[in-house]
């Protein structure tokens, strides 16, 4: 246990504050650990490289961490209607078919490794700046029109991609012969 995983931790910690937040309609408060969170990640993963400090688990645990804040806040702020449930039964989706796909891999025996596509990347920054805009204008009561629709659907748009990239990625790998799998 070092610095960055304690860290970690505090961010996955914090997910469950910040979902009490939203259903407080406390939105400049859920603003600020969301921006907490977004800073937390970046610091971790700074100390972890320039200190030598990454760790097996820390590896497994920081994109959890990630995965947990982003379904935490799309969910919520869908559940409380501030958001489109399109848009998360979307964003849900995706994470759900990659692990079910993961799993049903391990299950033919063909285990597959997912690593993060550039898509999934920008995917991931385009969920984190829309959640920024939602509840900075929630939190500061102010119109973020039309951005936020216009990241909306350009969430939208990266998801279905990451969906279209990993799926093929996994197609791949399930058709590939034993020397060629990894």
């Amino acid at each position: 246990m070092n610095l960055p995983n304690v860290v970690t931790i505090a961010r996955i910690l914090l997910v469950p504050v910040l979902v009490w937040a939203i259903a407080a309609g406390e939105m400049r408060l859920a603003f600020i650990l969301f921006v907490a969170a977004g800073v937390s990640d970046a610091v971790d993963g700074f100390v972890a490289k320039r200190f030598g400090m990454t760790t097996e688990i820390g590896a497994h645990l920081d994109p959890l961490a990630d995965k947990m804040l982003i379904i935490a806040i799309f969910v919520g702020l869908g559940w409380f209607g501030k958001i489109p449930l399109w848009l998360v039964i979307l964003v849900v989706s995706r994470d759900i078919l990659i692990i079910g796909g993961v799993m049903f891999a391990m299950l033919l025996g063909r285990p597959i490794t997912v690593r993060p596509l550039w898509i999934s990347k920008v995917n991931t920054v385009a969920q984190i700046v829309f959640a920024s805009v939602v509840l900075a204008a929630l939190g500061f009561d102010f119109d973020a029109e039309p951005a936020q629709s216009i990241i909306m659907y350009l969430v939208a748009i990266l998801t279905l991609l990451s969906i279209g990239f990993y799926t093929r990625e996994w197609v791949r790998h399930m058709n590939a012969t034993e020397g060629e799998s990894g």
